[in-house]
């Protein structure tokens, strides 16, 4: 039977924009259907082609061409040739200064710009399902363009197509360490005295694929491990399998044989098949995605309708977020979720429509001013968690005293540093929390001295704050 697209669930309009998307805007009208909310979701990504970010095989400056710059320092022979290898190096370093700003303010863009907010919260979300961190400062540019390349172009298909891009990322593989983990039979293993590093396929297991408490053992965590061995990449041939590397033989995980005698990447692409379907991915996935979108204590019918339905159609993720928004539990009130700085900003940014070329156009140090330190003070370093977890989901980790400070000045000081005037607060509180919004914001904004004072009152609210 053909699912309902949502004709039977209590649909709100602004709840699909607060809670689903990226916020209430005065220029995008909000979606008017859980059918359409499916239909944007399964069309082309406008965002993309509108405001683009490069993908990692075009980003530039490339690991390719920092490691040359560093050589050419490191191999100059007159002093003069070393003073110009230097310079070209600290030109190198500003465009990739510049990259991660521009990276930044292309991603706050696109929450202004789209009638799609459900795509951009699904690409922050499988961005942080399989986080990354620059190993150093000097590659943070390099993070978005692993998310557009590996991530972004997946959020609406298979989740094993995602998870095998993912491990196919040079960025990935060199956050999780897996250039020294070496099969310990493999020639290179045997020749070099290296060994196995678990650290991926661990990670794998309990964060990526099954979930902590899934039906995998440390076997399966030893032998999944032997059988990455060969996933590798370097600065000049980017990704590329090894087969010098990996672990001789088959190995089991899961029950299930995969490889041989031959090592291939094809036998680790049929892994990550296997893990995407397992049944506890289909839970852990599903929980995840309402726990992130819903509440901290999501609807159990709910979670095992949204499991189901990723079974059924083997992994497919839009299949599974319209078993999510098809559900009446998705649409219950009031709203339990607090909203991470890098969405709250985002949702600041699209109630008050600042124009999106604005923000592009914007500066590396307006950029790093307004929007990257603010994050930060609020407890959320973009693109900088702590641990390979992610971002936390508690409301704990994002209520506290100075998460809360930073949100307030960002609310009180931004908005007239980023519009040349400031809307009326008693329009904008509808602009922000749609046409109902409570009587204390509504009361607080009208009765402000400034607008600048109005329209931050706003923002700062504990209604705008929640999704």
């Amino acid at each position: 039977m053909k699912p309902s697209r949502g004709d039977a669930v209590p649909f709100d309009p602004v709840m699909a924009e607060r809670r689903f998307g990226v916020g209430l805007s005065p220029g995008r009208a909000a979606p008017g259907s859980v059918a359409a909310m499916l239909d944007s979701l399964a069309g082309p990504d406008a965002m993309a082609r509108a405001w683009t970010i490069p993908p990692y095989e075009r980003a530039e400056p490339s690991r390719a061409t920092m490691r040359a710059r560093a050589l050419a320092v490191r191999d100059a022979e007159t002093e003069a040739d070393r003073t110009a290898a230097m310079e070209a190096r600290s030109r190198m370093r500003m465009a990739a200064r510049e990259l991660y700003a521009r990276n930044l303010a292309v991603e706050m863009a696109r929450s202004v710009d789209t009638h799609d907010g459900l795509r951009e919260r699904l690409a922050r979300f499988w961005a942080d399902h399989f986080t990354v961190r620059a190993l150093s400062g000097g590659y943070r540019h390099l993070v978005s363009p692993y998310i557009e390349a590996a991530i972004r172009p997946h959020v609406t298909g298979r989740f094993a197509d995602m998870l095998r891009a993912v491990v196919t990322s040079p960025t990935f593989l060199l956050y999780f360490d897996q250039l020294r983990s070496y099969g310990p039979n493999s020639p290179r293993g045997l020749k070099h005295g290296r060994g196995l590093n678990e650290n991926l396929a661990r990670e794998l297991l309990e964060l990526h694929t099954l979930g902590v408490g899934g039906a995998y053992t440390q076997r399966d965590v030893r032998q999944l491990a032997e059988l990455l061995t060969g996933l590798s990449s370097s600065a000049r041939r980017g990704f590329h399998f090894r087969p010098g590397n990996a672990e001789p033989g088959a190995e089991t995980v899961l029950g299930e044989a995969y490889g041989g005698d031959d090592p291939a990447l094809d036998d680790i692409l049929d892994a990550m098949e296997g893990l995407a379907r397992h049944p506890d991915t289909a839970r852990h996935l599903s929980r995840k995605l309402a726990v992130h979108f819903i509440a901290p204590d999501p609807d159990p019918d709910m979670v095992h309708a949204m499991a189901d339905r990723y079974a059924a159609t083997g992994g497919d993720l839009l299949a599974t977020v319209e078993a999510m928004l098809t559900h009446p539990a998705a649409w219950d009130d009031p709203y339990r979720k607090v909203k991470r700085p890098v969405d709250f900003i985002a949702s600041g940014l699209r109630a008050l429509a600042v124009p999106p070329d604005r923000i592009v156009g914007a500066g590396r140090r307006d950029v790093h001013h307004l929007l990257r330190v603010p994050m930060r003070v609020m407890g959320q370093a973009w693109q900088a968690p702590v641990g390979p977890d992610g971002w936390p989901e508690a409301d704990s980790e994002w209520i506290t005293p100075q998460g809360m400070a930073g949100r307030i000045s960002w609310a009180m000081r931004a908005p007239e540093r980023l519009l040349e005037a400031l809307p009326d607060p008693r329009d904008f509180v509808h602009h922000a929390l749609g046409p109902d919004p409570s009587e204390a914001v509504s009361f607080a904004a009208g009765a402000a001295q400034t607008r600048t004072e109005g329209v931050g009152v706003v923002l700062a609210s504990a209604a705008f704050n929640r999704s």
